[in-house]
């Protein structure tokens, strides 16, 4: 399977794996699955930090390179397609980076890992819920 993981996917997959669901573990831990993650995930953390919603036991710079040296994923590229294919997204909400996940996930045929039910819901995008 080729999963896009959604930040906070990423995120609970490196600091609170215990907010998986079985399948989504499992899914991870899958040596067939690919598992892919999009700069705009990246952009999310710097936005959650500099907004004092989120801490981490080191600087983000270092902190970021070590979390993607510790697992095997895949940077999803933010192209003019990608981009473009935003404007197609429908989605319940206005965020820019749900929409560019989307996008993202479409456009380079991924399954999102989210459980984020507006995404879940969503027409036209491949999702795995963590439920």
């Amino acid at each position: 399977m080729r999963l896009l993981l959604d930040t906070h996917i990423w995120l609970w997959s490196l600091l609170e794996p215990g907010r998986l669901s079985d399948r989504v573990k499992r899914e991870l831990a899958d040596p067939a699955s690919e598992l892919w993650l999009s700069p705009i995930s990246v952009w999310e953390l710097s936005v959650l930090l500099r907004r004092g919603r989120m801490k981490l036991e080191y600087g983000f710079h270092e902190w970021v390179e070590t979390a993607l040296n510790r697992a095997p994923l895949r940077e999803a590229p933010l192209t003019n397609d990608v981009a473009m294919a935003t404007y197609d997204i429908d989605l319940p909400h206005r965020d820019p980076a749900d929409r560019f996940l989307a996008a993202t996930a479409t456009v380079f045929d991924l399954t999102l890992v989210t459980g984020d039910k507006r995404l879940i819901t969503a027409k036209g995008i491949a999702t795995l819920a963590n439920s």
